[in-house]
């Protein structure tokens, strides 16, 4: 029988150091049914010329050499216009896959009923050396998972919690991602719109088990979310959009109560970091929030 093809899109972006490391985690998959597409997006260091001579190598993997930067969500719609698989794999420059990642995603995603959408596992963070620093989510002496709500991840729980899903050991259809008309283009970041609109519609799985190395470097765009760079502002703009969209399509008490929650974990990060008039555009939505928690 026929594995289902897997599409990874790998979108590289001033990952000179990484870029080789994480296509490498890809072709030394267990799972060997993979189509690969690398994105170079506008990186300024020497990432294009270390892709393109590697590549060389590899005629059968697709290579977009982006011009200019674009945000996440455009790159990555403008590479699944040539994907050709099932499933798809949104995997950054900078993290590395386990090679019997895709096995597992295949074999647990075999087992789902046809209306779960995306399914996920446990990540090690590793440093800029690739040394293991932790799990992304804390585990037990037997290395399981100790949050069991994790086990129940739905709208409610993305809307309020901030460590929900670990987005590089994400596997998601391509059927589905069509259906939602792909990333919002909007947006200067991918998942948690995607996990929000998905969610409502349809199921989200976890698998208890580590599927991929996310690195953690000083500069990464996670660790920029609530600095005073443009970076922030960006995110910021992007999660008030979202926090927005999702008054308009919460229906209950509880998903406005869950939406709160969010907002306020934005909140004390902008007063933290002394981003007043962000904190200012984030209070309008809290009252916003506020007075459909009153209807």
């Amino acid at each position: 029988m026929m594995l289902p093809l897997v599409t990874v899109i790998c979108n590289c972006f001033n990952h000179e150091g990484f870029v080789l490391q994480a296509i490498q985690s890809v072709l030394n998959q267990t799972y060997k049914n993979i189509e690969l597409i690398v994105i170079n997006n506008g990186s300024t260091d020497n990432s294009s010329q270390i892709i393109s001579t590697f590549l060389k190598q590899y005629p059968e993997i697709k290579y977009i050499n982006l011009p200019e930067t674009i945000s996440i969500t455009k790159a990555f719609n403008k590479a699944a216009k040539y994907a050709n698989g099932v499933y798809f794999i949104d995997l950054a420059a900078d993290d590395v896959l386990l090679e019997d990642c895709i096995e597992k995603q295949t074999s647990f995603f075999s087992q789902q009923s046809d209306n779960v959408a995306l399914i996920f596992g446990n990540a090690y963070h590793i440093n800029e050396n690739g040394q293991k620093l932790k799990p992304y989510f804390p585990v037990n002496d037997n290395n399981n998972v100790i949050d069991s709500s994790l086990f129940n991840t739905n709208y409610v729980k993305l809307l309020s919690s901030g460590l929900s899903i670990c987005s590089v050991s994400a596997m998601f259809t391509k059927k589905h991602f069509e259906l939602l008309n792909g990333f919002n283009e909007d947006l200067f970041f991918e998942d948690l719109d995607y996990w929000l609109r998905l969610s409502r519609q349809f199921e989200i799985k976890f698998i208890d088990d580590f599927l991929v190395e996310k690195r953690f470097l000083e500069n990464s765009l996670g660790n920029q979310f609530y600095d005073k760079k443009t970076y922030s502002k960006n995110i910021n703009k992007s999660l008030r959009i979202i926090y927005n969209q999702s008054l308009k399509r919460n229906i209950s008490k509880e998903e406005n109560k869950a939406l709160l929650k969010r907002i306020h974990f934005s909140m004390d990060k902008c007063l933290k970091n002394k981003l007043w008039l962000e904190l200012f555009k984030f209070s309008i939505i809290k009252l916003k929030c506020h007075l459909y928690l009153l209807k």
